[in-house]
């Protein structure tokens, strides 16, 4: 049975952010509204909670996440849209109740700011843009975005771990919610992956996502693209390769995923934990780093940044060192000896962390079948 799509927040504000617009230049109620998402799907909404004036208006849209198991689907995204005088045509985006905001660095939006991501923020002002235009408006027009109910929602979250307090994020880069059961999602992978066996391959390239594609093409002119994808089924595909007859098995990944294999992790999705600046603060002290980057390290967002306060310190060879050596052993551990695994580490920002000894061997085996 194919499982049903849905739309992001990012759709929903945009949605509600046209139709209160609309209503304000027209005067008119309007009950229903379409947008064009950047995958360029079309997203028809039902607008509800209207509330007008002369001076502004407010309306929802109610996120459907389709099949996805989304905490966000029902809540009411709501944009309240006015007019300001401006030599220019402006629109400022803002965040109501029961949207956060970011309190920690290393997010898609700077400290202080309202966490509505940016491409939500571009869809936002695309619409409210069109819209000016057919009424030949050329001020300045104010949005706030608002979730009632948003902080509760946000408690079931990763927000206030990374930093985002007050409520939920609006966000999404496609605009589309996909969802994926988890069986359909290892049943893609043993395709995949057989198909390449089928093709004569002994090595299995495995790569959690193309995280980190341009990095690879740039330093070892690889494709990620042309990796099997394993999402965060990293001992599934361990096991599906080694019952397929792979040999080996090539591992390369962000620091940000792969750092949770050496806690022990094969699943790594965020659901079953997330130890990963732990277990950073964790080699950063078999590294020898002062106690005040490991707090800082304990207080970051992302590996990323971790990786950075290391790299200033000196210690961050040392560091992905050790984290190297953790990951192969638990991936040995799950490989048993039935298959040679090698692995890279990278990070987007300061490139190759670690590799195993016969990372790069394997990685120019692959290219030579490719």
């Amino acid at each position: 049975m194919k499982m049903r799509n849905g739309f992001t927040t990012g759709s929903a504000a945009a949605a509600a952010s046209k139709a209160a617009c609309i209503m304000l230049f027209s005067g008119k109620e309007k009950r229903d509204t379409t947008i064009i998402t950047p995958y360029k799907k079309f997203y028809s909404a039902k607008i509800v909670d209207i509330l007008r004036s002369k001076d502004e208006v407010s309306c929802a849209v109610i996120k459907d996440g389709g099949d996805d198991p989304d905490v966000t689907t029902g809540a009411h995204i709501t944009a309240k849209v006015s007019l300001f005088e401006s030599d220019s045509f402006t629109v400022l985006i803002d965040g109501g109740v029961g949207v956060g905001r970011v309190t920690k660095p290393g997010l898609d939006q700077p400290v202080g700011n309202v966490a509505i991501n940016h491409v939500p923020r571009e869809m936002i002002a695309k619409e409210i843009s069109e819209v000016a235009q057919i009424y030949d408006y050329t001020g300045g027009v104010k949005v706030i975005i608002s979730v009632p109910g948003g902080e509760e929602i946000a408690k079931k979250t990763f927000n206030p771990r990374l930093g985002i307090e007050g409520g939920i994020s609006i966000i999404g880069t496609s605009g589309i919610v996909e969802p994926m059961s988890e069986k359909a999602l290892t049943d893609t992978i043993r395709v995949e992956l057989r198909q390449k066996r089928e093709m004569g391959a002994d090595i299995a390239a495995v790569s959690p996502g193309n995280y980190g594609l341009d990095f690879m093409k740039r330093t070892y002119n690889y494709d990620l693209d042309k990796s099997v994808k394993c999402s965060n089924f990293i001992g599934d595909t361990i096991d599906m390769a080694i019952e397929l007859g792979f040999t080996s098995m090539l591992i390369t990944g962000h620091i940000g995923k792969l750092i949770k294999v050496a806690g022990g992790m094969m699943n790594t999705h965020s659901r079953m934990g997330d130890c990963r600046m732990e277990i950073l603060a964790a080699a950063a002290i078999r590294a020898g780093a002062s106690h005040n980057t490991l707090v800082k390290i304990l207080d970051s967002v992302t590996t990323e940044e971790g990786a950075v306060l290391l790299k200033e310190e000196g210690k961050l060879d040392a560091a992905m060192d050790y984290i190297l050596t953790k990951v192969m052993y638990f991936l040995d551990k799950k490989a048993d000896g039935k298959i040679k695994i090698e692995c890279m580490l990278y990070s987007n920002q300061l490139g190759l962390l670690a590799r195993s000894e016969g990372a790069e061997e394997m990685l120019k085996s692959l290219q030579m079948t490719d």
